[in-house]
């Protein structure tokens, strides 16, 4: 079992980003956190890095869902949507697959709420490969 899904597009980093922003928002994610990794990694540790964005996505319904199945799930929210740029002029945008992240949890309620925010999440990977086609 793979632990995320994928999908790819072409044009400029902050274009996907924002492309991805919104299919997350047509599909009920708020962004929470936006993590530039490229600017982050050259300030702390003066490397140069390819651009790579983790956007920390969250469904408020399902959080909800998944805090009353699991009390302690918080350590694994947000769900994480990253983008990095391939260098072909090809960027990349996979989303964590909640089910396979939270295998380890025996407990059915919880699964069931990792199945809706699966299918959610694929739904926004499946839409960003539908603009590009």
């Amino acid at each position: 079992m793979t632990y995320h899904f994928s999908t790819a597009m072409n044009g400029p980093f902050e274009d996907a980003v924002e492309a991805t922003k919104a299919m997350l928002k047509q599909h009920g994610f708020g962004v929470l956190t936006s993590i530039d990794v490229q600017t982050t990694l050259k300030e702390k540790l003066g490397v140069d890095f390819r651009p790579y964005r983790i956007l920390g996505a969250c469904n408020p319904q399902m959080a909800y869902k998944a805090l009353q199945a699991e009390d302690k799930i918080g350590t694994m929210l947000p769900c994480n949507v990253i983008l990095q740029d391939r260098g072909d002029g090809t960027i990349e945008i996979s989303a964590v697959d909640p089910v396979a992240s939270m295998q380890a949890i025996d407990n059915p309620a919880l699964g069931e709420v990792a199945q809706k925010v699966r299918e959610q999440l694929k739904a926004v990977i499946d839409g960003i490969a539908a603009m590009v086609r």
